[in-house]
């Protein structure tokens, strides 16, 4: 596959607006997000689960799941800034989440059987489980940044918001599948007990479908979608000159420099609610197992931890199957009340629905947990981007949705070090504890949006000077 970079851009540029698009051709860009999330989902409600069948204890968990967020920090802004300047045969996005496509697939296959490996190659299963958690994570950010970017370039702004809903939707419905396999395989008659050092057969198999699943997402998408070429990027560009130069990978820290006033602010969002959703995704099979089932921090191989692992898959899978209903109204939320004030109550629901885990004692009532839960995370993969692509320039939305992921990544890192022993230390290895703490940071978040984050008149009104400036 032949791949261009550099110097595609344009002198002198039109004032041709992009055409709106159908809501067809909406869902088929966004379709290979559905595998993608398939496979997120499978890694969220079993990867702690398979570290501990592995034998790692709860204290360590935290420490392997950094590999998740480490890998978005480097892989996601260099996918952007190359996606931007890319063209090839099959557009400017497409060829990176095919490829990522097929390391995430590949990833999948080889996670649960870290322990089959390890006899034929000799190894520490838990090592390589963490290096095939690694790969996999990798290859998840090389196909999910260029989705987030897909959407800014194909797009009008004022389709951004049923764009994300959209692909939230989407998102739902893979990790909802994900999330569940594992359970409705176990029903099916398939063990979901694991012998010391290996992983459940459930969960081994639903890998292998989500892989599957994943491969055939991905080559829909590409199947079905055109991307708009080189020339007619430029000529969306609203008048503005744009200047030839050189892509060099060093642009990435200029373009870290010049980020926008309100992607900042964002930013901060971002940490407070990531920081929660990474501790729910850590410590939520050993907090069920503790507070819930009552069973020893150190238990993690019986009947019992198993099946606080099926409760945790089926859980997540219920916050996203909310999620799906949610994203439908977040359109019409918005227009009623503001992006930022969906967002801000999207954010203290979560809060709530998370806290409340602590509270609730049955088991059988947490769904009303994951209502909440639902709908923050329709909202968090909706409304930040849909309001971050209204001040960030055309010929740069791939690098700042991957610059934007910063403020994902980092408040992962600085809970995935501190986290463990966190709960080991202060919390007495109760991780159900650390989870309310988790609550109490998507609450701030929520706050944080309704004090700093400027409204779409206001940014409107700003971008209105910004072009006033540049044309006077």
């Amino acid at each position: 596959m032949a791949i261009m970079m550099g110097k595609y851009d344009t002198g002198k540029v039109g004032k041709r607006k992009k055409p709106d698009l159908s809501m067809l051709q909406i869902i088929n860009m966004s379709m290979g997000f559905l595998g993608i999330q398939m496979a997120f989902g499978l890694q969220n409600g079993n990867a702690s689960r398979i570290l501990g069948n592995l034998g790692a204890d709860v204290h360590e968990l935290s420490w392997f799941w950094l590999v998740a967020p480490i890998t978005g920090l480097i892989v996601q802004p260099i996918i952007g800034h190359m996606g931007d300047n890319t063209w090839s045969p099959l557009g400017r996005r497409k060829p990176y989440f095919l490829i990522g496509a097929v390391l995430c697939a590949i990833g999948l296959v080889l996670l649960p059987n870290a322990a089959s490996v390890t006899q034929m190659f000799a190894a520490n299963a838990l090592l390589l489980a963490v290096i095939f958690l690694a790969m996999m994570d990798a290859s998840v950010n090389i196909a999910m940044e260029p989705f987030r970017a897909l959407v800014g370039d194909m797009l009008p702004k004022h389709q951004g918001t049923i764009g994300f809903s959209v692909q939230t939707i989407l998102i739902g419905i893979g990790a909802v599948l994900g999330s569940y396999l594992p359970d409705w395989l176990t029903k099916m008659g398939i063990s979901n007990e694991a012998p010391a050092g290996f992983v459940a057969d459930n969960v081994i198999y639903s890998f292998y479908i989500g892989a599957g699943l994943l491969i055939i997402s991905i080559l829909y998408t590409i199947m079905t979608t055109r991307e708009y070429s080189p020339q007619e990027f430029a000529d969306f560009e609203d008048g503005k000159e744009v200047e030839k130069h050189e892509s060099k990978f060093s642009d990435i820290f200029k373009d870290f420099a010049a980020i926008p006033l309100q992607m900042k602010k964002l930013g901060i969002v971002q940490f407070f609610s990531w920081f929660a959703l990474f501790t729910m995704w850590v410590f939520t099979t050993s907090a069920l197992a503790t507070h819930h089932f009552g069973l020893s921090p150190e238990d993690t191989h019986s009947k019992a931890f198993n099946d606080a692992g099926d409760l945790t898959g089926k859980l997540f899978g219920m916050y996203n199957l909310w999620a799906i209903p949610f994203a439908f109204l977040l359109t019409p939320i918005a227009k009623m009340i503001g992006k930022k004030q969906t967002h801000a109550l999207a954010l203290l629901c979560g809060g709530l629905g998370l806290v409340s885990m602590y509270f609730i004692k049955d088991v059988n009532n947490l769904w009303i947990s994951m209502i909440g839960l639902g709908f923050a995370w329709a909202s968090i993969l909706a409304m930040p981007y849909a309001m971050l692509i209204e001040v960030i320039p055309q010929r740069k939305m791939g690098v700042y949705m991957g610059i934007f992921n910063f403020f994902i990544v980092i408040p992962q890192i600085i809970n995935g070090l501190f986290g463990g022993p966190i709960v080991s230390g202060i919390f007495g290895k109760q991780a159900m504890d650390y989870v309310v703490v988790g609550g109490v940071c998507m609450l701030i978040g929520a706050v944080v949006t309704m004090i700093f984050v400027k409204s779409e008149d206001e940014t409107a009104k700003e971008i209105e000077e910004e072009i006033k400036q540049v044309h006077f």
